[in-house]
C-alpha cells in the first residue's frame, strides 16, 4: 500500500522536509535559511502540507515540491500570499511610470498628429519646451489628477530652479527639455547631469523621469545618453527618454 507524508516548510516557503511524519529528527522549529516559524498543516483549515509518497517495495526518488496552495481548502499558503502581494504592490508602484514612459514614447506620434488637423485648421506647433510642457501635461491629465507643474527644487551649485512636472502621489518628477540651436548632446548631458544632482536631495522625488524631445534628430546617439544616465542615483531612480530617435 501506498502513503503520502506530510511536509515542513518555513512561511517563506523553504521546503526543511517532506517526511515530518516518517523522520521527524529532519524536522527544525524554524528555518535554517531565513528564521521564519515552519508549518506542517494548512493556517485556514489545519489539512497537512502533503509530503512525500511512500510505495510498499518501492524506493521513489521523485522530489516533491512545496506546494501553493493548499488542497484541503484552496487557500493560498503564507509563501504564495507573499509572493503575490509583493507582485501587486510592485505592479501598483510601477504602473504610474509604466503611464509615462508610455507617453513619452508616443509623444512625437502625438505632435505629428496634431499638425494634420482637418483642412489645415490651427494647430499646436512644438516650437520651444514651453509646447513641450504644454502638450505633456496635457497627456498627463489621461492618467493622473493631481499633477503639480512649476515646484520648487532644492539649490545647485548657488543656483535654484522649477521642475516642470510633481506627480507627488506617486513621488515622480518629470523634467521636459527640447533640443535646439546650442542644446546639443554635450550641453545636454551637462544640464541632465546637473538636473540629476539637484533631484537627489528633494524629498518627493523617488523617480525622476528626463524628458528630451528632439524632433530635429540633433542627437546622434540618444540610446547613448539613454543608457548612460538611466540608473539608480543614491535613493532615487533616473530615467532618461530621447525621442524620437530617428530611426
Amino acid at each position: 500500500m501506498s502513503h503520502t507524508d506530510t511536509q515542513q516548510v518555513c512561511r517563506n516557503g523553504h521546503q526543511i522536509t517532506t517526511s515530518i511524519n516518517t523522520h521527524p529528527e529532519n524536522g527544525r522549529k524554524f528555518c535554517p535559511t531565513c528564521g521564519e516559524p515552519t508549518i506542517t498543516e494548512c493556517p485556514y483549515c489545519k489539512a497537512p502540507i502533503p509530503g512525500h509518497q511512500y510505495y510498499d517495495g518501492v524506493i521513489s526518488l521523485h522530489k516533491t515540491p512545496v506546494p501553493l496552495n493548499c488542497v484541503g481548502c484552496g487557500k493560498p499558503f503564507p509563501w504564495n500570499e507573499k509572493k503575490t502581494a509583493t507582485v501587486q504592490t510592485i505592479a501598483a508602484e510601477t504602473k504610474p511610470l509604466v503611464q509615462v514612459e508610455t507617453l513619452c514614447s508616443r509623444f512625437h506620434l502625438v505632435a505629428k498628429q496634431l499638425r494634420e488637423r482637418h483642412e489645415g485648421r490651427p494647430t499646436l506647433d512644438i516650437a520651444d519646451e514651453y509646447d513641450v510642457q504644454d502638450l505633456l501635461h496635457t497627456l498627463l491629465r489621461l492618467h493622473f489628477d493631481d499633477i503639480r507643474p512649476e515646484e520648487w527644487t532644492p539649490s545647485y551649485a548657488g543656483k535654484a530652479s522649477r521642475m516642470d512636472f510633481l506627480l507627488k502621489k506617486h513621488d515622480i518628477v518629470i523634467e521636459c527639455k527640447k533640443t535646439r540651436v546650442g542644446l546639443g548632446a554635450k550641453a545636454l548631458g551637462t544640464e541632465l547631469i546637473e538636473d540629476i544632482a539637484r533631484y537627489r536631495s528633494h524629498p518627493e522625488c523617488k523617480t525622476l523621469v528626463c524628458f528630451v524631445y528632439d524632433p530635429d534628430g540633433r542627437i546622434a546617439n540618444p540610446r547613448g545618453i539613454e543608457n548612460d544616465l538611466t540608473r539608480k542615483e543614491g535613493a532615487m531612480d533616473v530615467r532618461v527618454f530621447i525621442v524620437p530617435k530617428g530611426y
